[in-house]
């Protein structure tokens, strides 16, 4: 008997042994895919572990449904990765393989199959089996792969399902989210022909009898000198007042040529690669520096102020790492980061670039799957965020962590609640590569280590171009009110500020850290506001569409015209969001473009690239934004960037709230004068002497990491202390107050006095689930191995207990 040990993507901590014959254990290797039957009637896609002849479990084993691969999907080092990260986040292989692999690759009983939508299918190449399954769904929408068993009468259908998926026959549920086409635009260029000067003369002296068509090819060459991107078709029709047919015939007669770019599916047109930018001495200095920081540390962080041209730093790392032929993974806390990158590094490196998010379809992201598995010259250098670190990297060498203070690298839910930047500095030193990390405002911890020479370290002090850094000047908003020289929100000077850059023809950015109208809603008469009867939280107005939202669990409601308290109707709106700034700004500047970008406005898949397209072409005057605006972008026409209010960001419950507060304050100015003008930012604050501001607006970074490396010190928080939190949740008040006493006492026996709560969180209440947490603080004294494996002992014993089975408890390693 031959047996082997699969990996379900269960949330279950084993593996699970299932015997195959000898053929079979012949061909099976670790990490390819296995259809297994579990339970009753579940079949589930597992992963191999091991295979081995002798040593069978006490208990009957159940033989595999079928073997899916030719060759394995996920190679050993991936699976070392996945088992540190189980280990270290305290989660279950099975919910780390869940999370890693795309969902196209685990298909299992409870998946629903549907046609794909408007494909013309070829029905003669089918098997009798596709036809049969292809013939069920003509009659009905959507099949589970139970009803697909029960009409094939045989209980191994997914490799028939997996035919069809790669024929592009029928589409998973999850792909029900991927049904629009992504937005092609056109593109108008001068026929290569008429490039010669001869022929050039020739035509203008034709076209004389043409004035139509002579405007629109004297209006494409005045764009196309004045711009050096391409210019596209509804520009070109606009500027120069022609009809489609005009530019038809221009077409229809060889002299113009369209060309499609498609902005956001990948896709490279295959232009010439332009060369690498020669490096200023500044950058050719850090460059060096990074190098020989290198040949001592395999991490190094590179400290660079914004707008100091770090990127171009990154494309000469790679550039020199390419020709080894190792791979390449550029990880970017957001998805809309990569909209700007893509464009240039592709620039620089033509078709090598890939690029791996959630955005993507099933479909796209198990291309590059396999394209990065078998080392193809297209998968070479690979963008993402950060679940591009689960690629089945063959031969890493360079890993890029950019903005690598952002939260978004921390994965919150579901498990594996992981960290993207201390994952990738793992990744790397499993391929042996090198990783560079880069930001202007690091995370304190990264700092530190640096400070401490676990990391290298290598600053980048002038801004590229030497233009200064912002100016920024702080408004004392307390006074401007006593002074009564406020303007809805706006104070006189920013006003003025604005008035100026506009009338210069620059570009505006405001920034208010809260969507939405208004976030509170109260009645004057009797002070009640309306509350989200799912959680703990007051309900947010949203004007444009008159209603409240929780911006927790997604409940809305009409907006009241009178409070449900006490009938009156006074109701008044407390605090402001981006939308009511949009909606003051249109009544004082309605002559000009103003748009908003913030969770609402970029709901769509491409909704992100539209906006930063159109600020790019200049469509846009002022932008108002959440922190979205704050993330790495570079615009070249933004002189002035506003930040509305920076209290509600300093007066936060956390830890992190003064770190955070300059990160982002700091990543916002940079936005402004990132080209020959040096920009301006006014922060708007009813605290202008508070210390974080003070350091901001002298640019302080030095300033703000001893105050807060001293307090974190003081406090027992990290770098100094590791951060362990579990939160428990239940529907059940009661319940969960005891389940959360029960476990912080088991915890007490051995960790004591590091042991904290169980206490509720500021929302104590989310989805109708009460939340209690505690948090462990392990200092470096203590073992963090030996730690862990007390708390998962808690956890084993918790779970036997019946009384508390309802209780949810989530672990969260390094919660920060």
């Amino acid at each position: 008997m031959y047996f082997i040990d699969v990996i379900l993507p269960i949330p279950l901590k084993q593996a699970f042994t299932y015997h195959v014959n000898k053929d079979e254990a012949a061909f099976l290797k670790q990490g390819m895919r296995v259809a297994v039957p579990f339970g009753k009637t579940k079949i589930y896609t597992g992963i191999v572990y091991q295979v081995y002849a002798n040593n069978p479990p006490g208990y009957e084993t159940k033989s595999i449904d079928q073997i899916l691969d030719e060759t394995p999907i996920i190679t050993a080092t991936q699976i070392r990765h996945w088992e540190w990260m189980a280990d270290y986040y305290m989660c279950t292989l099975g919910e780390v393989i869940r999370a890693a692999l795309p969902s196209a690759f685990l298909l299992e009983s409870e998946t629903i199959v549907m046609l794909a939508s408007e494909k013309e299918v070829d029905e003669s190449d089918f098997s009798d089996e596709e036809f049969l399954v292809f013939e069920a769904l003509q009659h009905q929408s959507t099949l589970h792969i139970n009803d697909i068993r029960s009409i094939l009468d045989r209980s191994s259908v997914v490799k028939v399902l997996q035919t069809m998926l790669k024929k592009g026959v029928i589409q998973v549920q999850e792909e029900v989210f991927e049904q629009y086409t992504p937005k092609l635009k056109r593109y108008i260029k001068l026929s290569a022909h008429y490039s010669e000067e001869e022929n050039l003369k020739e035509l203008l002296d034709l076209l004389t009898r043409a004035p139509k068509q002579r405007a629109v090819l004297m209006t494409l060459f005045m764009l196309s000198s004045q711009q050096k991107r391409p210019v596209d078709s509804v520009t070109l029709q606009k500027k120069s007042d022609a009809s489609a047919a005009v530019l038809r015939s221009l077409l229809d007669k060889g002299i113009l040529e369209e060309f499609f770019i498609q902005k956001d599916r990948i896709e490279y047109s295959g232009e010439d690669t332009a060369a690498i930018k020669t490096l200023n001495p500044a950058q050719e200095q850090a460059f060096e520096e990074i190098k020989t920081s290198f040949e001592t540390n395999d991490v190094t962080l590179l400290h660079g102020v914004t707008s100091s041209g770090k990127t171009e730093i990154y494309v000469r790392l790679i550039d020199e790492l390419l020709d080894s032929g190792r791979q390449v993974l550029y990880m970017l806390p957001e998805i809309a980061l990569t909209t700007q990158l893509i464009s240039r590094l592709q620039n620089y490196f033509g078709e090598r670039v890939s690029v791996y998010h959630s955005k993507h379809s099933i479909n796209e992201r198990v291309e590059v799957w396999k394209n990065v598995l078998e080392m193809q010259q297209k998968a070479q250098i690979v963008i993402g965020a950060r679940s591009s670190l689960f690629l089945p990297f063959q031969n890493l060498g360079l890993v890029i962590v950019d903005e690598e203070h952002e939260p978004s690298f921390k994965q919150y839910s579901p498990a594996p609640r992981y960290h993207g930047r201390d994952s990738a500095v793992v990744l790397a030193q499993l391929h042996k590569a090198k990783l560079v990390m880069g930001s202007a405002t690091p995370a304190i911890e990264t700092y530190h280590n640096a400070k401490t020479h676990k990391y290298g370290m290598v600053t980048l002090k002038k801004r590229f171009g030497n233009v200064l850094m912002p100016e920024i000047s702080l408004i004392d908003i307390k006074e401007k009110h006593r002074k009564k020289q406020m303007t809805g929100h706006f104070s006189d000077v920013l006003l003025e500020e604005i008035t100026e850059a506009l009338d210069n023809g620059e570009q505006v950015m405001l920034f208010q850290n809260r969507r939405g109208f208004s976030p509170v809603v109260e009645c004057t008469t009797c002070g009640i506001a309306p509350q989200c009867p799912n959680c703990d939280v007051s309900l947010t107005y949203h004007q444009h569409k008159n209603e409240l939202r929780c911006h927790y669990c997604g409940y809305h409601m009409i907006m009241l015209q009178s409070c449900t308290a006490c009938g009156s109707e006074t109701l008044d709106t407390k605090g402001f969001g981006t939308e009511q700034i949009e909606s003051e700004l249109r009544v004082l500047f309605p002559e000009h473009r103003i748009a908003r970008m913030d969770q609402d406005t970029t709901k769509g898949k491409y909704a992100y690239a539209k906006l930063i397209d159109a600020l790019e072409n200049q469509e846009i005057d002022i932008l108002v934004g959440t922190q979205m605006l704050a993330k790495g972008l570079d615009f070249r026409n933004v002189s002035l960037v506003g930040v509305m209010n920076a209290d509600n960001l300093l007066n936060f419950p956390d830890f992190r709230a003064h770190e955070r507060s300059f990160q982002l304050l700091q990543q916002v100015s940079g936005r402004a004068g990132r080209t020959q003008k040096r920009g301006r930012v006014l922060i708007q604050t009813y605290n202008p002497y508070h210390q974080i501001l003070q350091q901001v607006s002298v640019n302080d970074y030095e300033g703000m990491y001893k105050q807060q490396v001293e307090e974190r010190y003081q406090y027992q928080y990290p770098p100094f202390h590791r951060l362990i939190k579990i939160t428990f949740k239940d529907k059940n008040q009661y319940k969960m107050q005891q389940a959360a006493a029960w476990y912080g006492q088991a915890l007490e026996l051995k960790l004591e006095e590091h042991v904290l709560g169980p206490v509720a969180p500021p929302v104590a209440r989310i989805r109708n689930k009460y939340i209690a947490n505690i948090l462990v603080k392990v200092p470096k004294t203590l073992s963090l191995k030996k730690t862990k494996s007390y708390i998962a002992g808690v956890q084993r014993s918790f779970n036997s207990l019946k009384e508390f089975s309802s209780v949810r408890v989530l672990i969260d390693v390094d919660t920060f």
